[in-house]
């Protein structure tokens, strides 16, 4: 088996697994919080054309809806994640909405899309968990259309998003095998560097590329605090793989620990963000590994 498969079976492992039926039995809850993120990408819409939209790491389809509705009839979209169980989730919310959207479960860096077949290519945090980032984004380059825009959101440093890291280092006592974030590594944080991330997308045949840093004040209900931080992350993996009173002391502990984002009956937070758009390269300066994907 080689590096690469090993890490696409880890994910498809993850995602098919309990961390995506979490992300499925929380999505209301993350919807509310990531509101403020699906606007941005929204908006950054208003003055594109309707056309042949791709969502990357759509998750249960809120960005793929979302874009689906602002286009209407005479575009369609489609979401494509790792996810069975998510990707049937977002299928299922499309349907109920009768949306031009359709959803792929598959990898994207090694996914044969249609050749130059999208206008538009979005992803609201479902591009920092490639092994390859290079041909994912080859790949994706392949798929769009010349001077196809591309725009994605992705997570800065975990030092400047600490409430996403709370739970961890509140339970890190508790919970002594929990495991450690490798920087670079395939994860939450993995395009905190914004050269990295240029670096990236110029050695996959992007061109244009402007990164550009955003921060967004996102809440969600406070009575749902307890789900977020027991089912979600690393923690709430952990969580599921303890008896029961080990489970309690543990979230009880990192509730406490939540307290100073609690502002009576919601939770607030700041998400610290990359907004990043790029254009597809012309084919004649894509980069050759562009064209092997």
């Amino acid at each position: 088996m080689t590096d690469m498969q090993h890490a696409y079976d880890e994910q498809a492992k993850l995602w098919n697994g309990l961390a995506g039926h979490a992300w499925v039995d929380v999505q209301a809850t993350l919807d509310h919080l990531f509101q403020p993120l699906e606007d941005l990408l929204v908006e950054a819409m208003r003055t594109t054309p309707p056309g042949r939209v791709l969502d990357v790491g759509c998750g249960t389809g809120a960005i793929t809806r979302a874009l689906a509705r602002r286009q209407g009839a005479q575009g369609h979209c489609t979401g494509i994640d790792i996810s069975e169980p998510m990707i049937a989730a977002a299928r299922t919310r499309a349907e109920r909405e009768g949306l031009p959207a359709s959803f792929i479960c598959a990898d994207v860096q090694t996914h044969a899309f249609e050749p130059a077949s999208f206008d538009l290519i979005v992803s609201r945090l479902g591009v920092m968990f490639f092994d390859d980032p290079v041909l994912a984004f080859a790949n994706l380059r392949s798929a769009a259309r010349d001077g196809a825009q591309l725009r994605f959101i992705a997570w800065r440093s975990a030092a400047e998003n600490p409430f996403m890291t709370t739970a961890e280092r509140a339970a890190a006592p508790l919970l002594p095998n929990l495991p450690v974030r490798k920087p670079g590594t395939p994860g939450q944080f993995a395009f905190a560097d914004r050269h990295r991330i240029e670096a990236l997308l110029e050695d996959s045949g992007w061109t244009g590329i402007d990164i550009q840093p955003v921060d967004l004040a996102c809440t969600f209900p406070e009575k749902d605090l307890r789900t977020y931080l027991s089912r979600l992350g690393p923690v709430g993996l952990a969580l599921a793989a303890i008896d029961e009173p080990a489970r309690a002391q543990v979230i009880e502990t990192i509730r406490t620990a939540f307290e100073p984002y609690v502002h009576g009956d919601e939770v607030r937070l700041t998400a610290a963000c990359w907004m990043v758009c790029a254009r597809a390269a012309s084919a004649s300066a894509a980069p050759k590994d562009a064209a092997n994907v």
